[in-house]
């Protein structure tokens, strides 16, 4: 859902910010609403062309955008005092998302794998040269934190963006990515409208305030039915997957907003960076579409 996430240090939605000269107001999720949409149907008309053009174009445009999602979350940790290894995490990423094309799903799993296990040398090999050894404030001194954060993000980021990949492929891929993209958008934008519209009970305040149970049905109502005309009409696949997949993608997308609305409060902020305006970081637009990316793999490759 695209109610956003207003930290405690953040204005409420709804509040009109500045100077009593300059004054701004915003939409209710506290967003430049006409760059929002601007922004958003850029980024959906590129997404559209290079499906109706050629899939394959998909995977060059993943490997563009995962360096660039990738370092948003590094330089925002970073300036937590996370001590993150970026290279391997750069390079493993594309590793990833190239295996992923050419060995598929195997791909993908080897070079997690070899991202991580570089990724734990080359912590270790920064830690080796820090001093004092094990002092908290040191870069030894926070060695397992450090590790297990860039192995989860090893995984949050280019690894679930190679199951989109792996939709790509067969001969009713631009279909199945449709699919995932259509109905993360479907269920983004429906829970903005009803939550902005008639939203009254939050879900989880403590996370993200401006999501709202009112929202979720509308996401639920507009994903849903969006994936389920996509998957149908474009991939071929009987109701009954398009029902079920509506059903999984509005929840992943929506619970993996809330993981990225938990992890910008950790850090204390708001956006992971400023690269779309409107929207804030790439990330604060790939977190529905990320774990989404695994389970409609999951439901189109089972239930085929």
């Amino acid at each position: 859902m695209a109610e956003t996430d207003t930290p405690a240090d953040t204005p409420a939605e709804g509040s009109v910010q500045g100077s009593s000269t300059g004054k701004q107001k915003k939409s209710r999720a506290g967003r430049n609403l006409p760059a929002a949409i601007a922004v958003g149907g850029a980024i959906g008309l590129t997404i559209v062309a290079i499906l109706k053009w050629d899939r394959y174009l998909w995977v060059f445009l993943l490997a563009a955008a995962m360096p660039l999602a990738t370092h948003e979350v590094v330089r925002r940790l970073r300036e937590a005092g996370y001590v993150i290894p970026l290279i391997p995490l750069l390079v493993g990423g594309q590793l990833m998302i190239w295996l992923a094309w050419y060995f598929h799903a195997v791909g993908a799993l080897a070079g997690f794998g070899a991202t991580a296990v570089v990724c734990m040398f080359w912590r270790l090999a920064l830690g080796a040269t820090s001093s004092p050894q094990g002092s908290a404030d040191s870069p030894s001194g926070n060695y397992l934190r450090d590790v297990a954060t860039t192995v989860f993000l090893a995984a949050w980021v280019p690894l679930f963006a190679s199951f989109s990949v792996l939709l790509a492929y067969p001969p009713n891929g631009s279909g199945q990515v449709s699919c995932l993209m259509f109905g993360v958008v479907a269920s983004d934008v429906g829970g903005y409208a009803v939550g902005v519209l008639v939203g009254k009970h939050p879900m989880v305040p403590s996370i993200s305030p401006n999501k709202s149970w009112e929202g979720l049905a509308g996401s639920l109502f507009f994903g849903i039915t969006t994936v389920t005309l996509t998957a149908t009409l474009l991939a071929h696949k009987p109701v009954w997957i398009g029902l079920l997949l509506g059903l999984t993608i509005v929840a992943t997308a929506t619970l993996g907003d809330l993981v990225e609305s938990q992890i910008k409060r950790d850090l204390g902020i708001k956006d992971m960076g400023r690269i779309l305006p409107g929207h804030g970081g790439l990330m604060d637009r790939l977190d529905g579409a990320l774990p989404s990316a695994v389970a409609t793999w999951t439901v189109l490759t089972l239930l085929p």
